[in-house]
């Protein structure tokens, strides 16, 4: 069995690791209740989350993606999403908390800006602070994040990694991530392998135990070398 404790008061981080098309993206989607599982369970707080109301169990988690959708709204609208009885002024700190002020101000209508189909008037690292924005306000105790920083570009990751770091505070994180550096001090790292688990533990247990992982940290850390 394998546990991802919730708290609201308490940071807990969570790494889901493996090759490219292990099943992580797919685990993060059924947790967050995207999917249901064919077989076996899911549980909130001990009880299987197809027995809580998908409206109260959807309050609880908060997922940014790799693809960032945003609908053909204003900027002020698609962060409000994350919480639809949100002031204006509510949306604006939360913008300011992940450093999007400064850039939704030099556009045109600012806050009032309509970001286009799927937010395509904006950039790729603006779109992944927008989301995150969104996920920020809507102060879930859980926080997925789906390859978030995936297609960021190398002068908005410094950005996009302190937005993530503050939407996480105090919150339980269960992270997504190909660059086995961003999460060597997660509290828990789950190596998925072909659809199953092979393996968790600590950064430190992992490489002792799992000859995957340990492939796979002496790959990336060849790659970060080469860089």
């Amino acid at each position: 069995m394998l546990t991802i404790a919730a708290s609201d008061s308490v940071d807990t981080v969570n790494a889901l690791v493996g090759p490219s098309g292990s099943g992580k993206s797919t685990i993060a989607k059924l947790i967050a209740s995207f999917w249901y599982a064919d077989s076996g369970s899911i549980t909130f707080g001990g009880v299987d989350i197809r027995k809580i109301p998908l409206e109260h169990y959807n309050n609880n988690i908060a997922y940014v993606s790799q693809d960032n959708y945003l609908f053909d709204e204003t900027i002020m609208d698609n962060i409000r999403m994350g919480n639809p009885n949100a002031s204006d002024e509510d949306v604006i700190n939360a913008a300011k908390a992940c450093g999007c002020h400064e850039f939704i101000m030099q556009l045109e209508h600012g806050y009032n800006t309509v970001v286009g189909g799927a937010g395509g008037h904006l950039s790729g690292g603006e779109r992944q602070r927008i989301s995150i924005a969104r996920a920020m306000l809507k102060n879930a105790p859980v926080v997925i994040l789906d390859e978030a920083t995936a297609y960021t570009d190398p002068e908005n990751e410094a950005l996009v990694q302190s937005s993530v770091a503050k939407l996480v505070q105090g919150k339980t994180l269960l992270v997504i991530a190909h660059r086995l550096s961003t999460i060597a001090s997660a509290d828990q790292i789950i190596v998925i392998n072909n659809g199953k688990l092979e393996a968790v533990g600590t950064q430190q247990e992992l490489l002792k135990k799992s000859p995957l992982y340990t492939q796979m940290w002496n790959a990336h850390m060849a790659v970060k070398e080469e860089a």
